[in-house]
């Protein structure tokens, strides 16, 4: 059973493109976080070292204060709705009413001058 040249001309680039992928699957699992497995189907955890603990204790931290930022922005956002929704139109409405009352306020005040 001897191997042709045609043979092996067809299974170097075929054996070439089933190996670049799997180095390809593999990085891209690695690169997302996904655990690596092995020939059986069993998860490989990369070691941690203590460079690594440490980066995922900055980002922990890190996360904990962007969540409280995020909830005292969110409260912040709550009064103002409820300041716009709850008195907007009222406001507004006794803003004209005191300066129509202003506005009448002269032109009384204008008239008895006059006479």
């Amino acid at each position: 059973m001897a191997l042709d040249i045609a043979t092996i001309e067809v299974l170097v680039p075929v054996a070439a493109i089933v190996t670049a992928g799997w180095v390809f699957s593999s990085w891209l699992r690695m690169r997302h976080g996904y655990p690596l497995e092995n020939s059986w189907g069993k998860s490989i955890y990369p070691k941690t070292d203590g460079e690594a603990q440490a980066r995922v204790q900055l980002l922990t931290q890190e996360n904990a204060e962007l969540r409280a930022e995020v909830s005292a922005v969110k409260d912040r956002l709550a009064s103002v709705e409820r300041i716009v929704t709850d008195q907007g139109y009222d406001v507004a409405r006794q803003i004209e009413g005191l300066r129509d009352a202003r506005e009448l306020a002269a032109a009384t005040s204008a008239k008895e001058t006059r006479q």
